[in-house]
């Protein structure tokens, strides 16, 4: 069994502001530094055998806060970013409430596709090991629909800097 340790990265300038950040590189907080500092606290007596970070900025700074007193190298793939927004990247979110969706977004069906793939992806290359991963708030919550065989509105939302662990067989 691969125990995974799913976390969303820490708080950013474009949570706070309320921007969809989608794909975009993102930069963590004084607060989102903070949370990984204490999220890394927390698990300092965990062993672990290997940390995996989605390719964007703010999961690959929450991700080394969070590694390095283990001494380990974050392994960052794309499997892991956030949906892509397409039209909707970089804009104020409260003012997309009844817009209609552009044909350049991530479908639901690519976003759980790529869900399916990053388990894959960890239960071949980390077969009984256990690893802590830092995506986003979406992809997270696609990556438990898929575990959890559930709809995504039935995965409840993840907080900044907020794990769940996941049993992989």
């Amino acid at each position: 069994m691969t125990k995974l340790y799913l976390i969303r990265h820490g708080q950013t300038v474009d949570n706070v502001n309320q921007i969809m950040q989608g794909q975009t590189q993102g930069e963590l907080t004084a607060e989102g530094e903070e949370q990984a500092r204490q999220l890394r606290d927390r698990l300092l007596q965990k062993h672990f055998d290997a940390f995996v970070s989605s390719d964007l900025k703010r999961s690959v700074d929450t991700c080394r806060i969070i590694a390095e007193p283990f001494g380990m190298e974050v392994v960052q793939t794309p499997l892991l970013r956030e949906r892509d927004w397409g039209g909707f990247t970089g804009r104020f979110i409260p003012e997309l409430k009844g817009e209609v969706w552009p044909d350049d977004i991530e479908t639901l069906e690519e976003l759980l596709a790529r869900a399916q793939q990053f388990l894959d992806f960890i239960r071949q290359q980390y077969p009984g090991k256990t690893v802590l991963a830092v995506g986003h708030g979406i992809i997270n919550k696609a990556i438990q629909a898929v575990f959890y065989k559930k709809a995504m509105r039935d995965v409840p939302r993840m907080a900044n800097a907020e794990i769940r662990i996941l049993d992989l067989f």
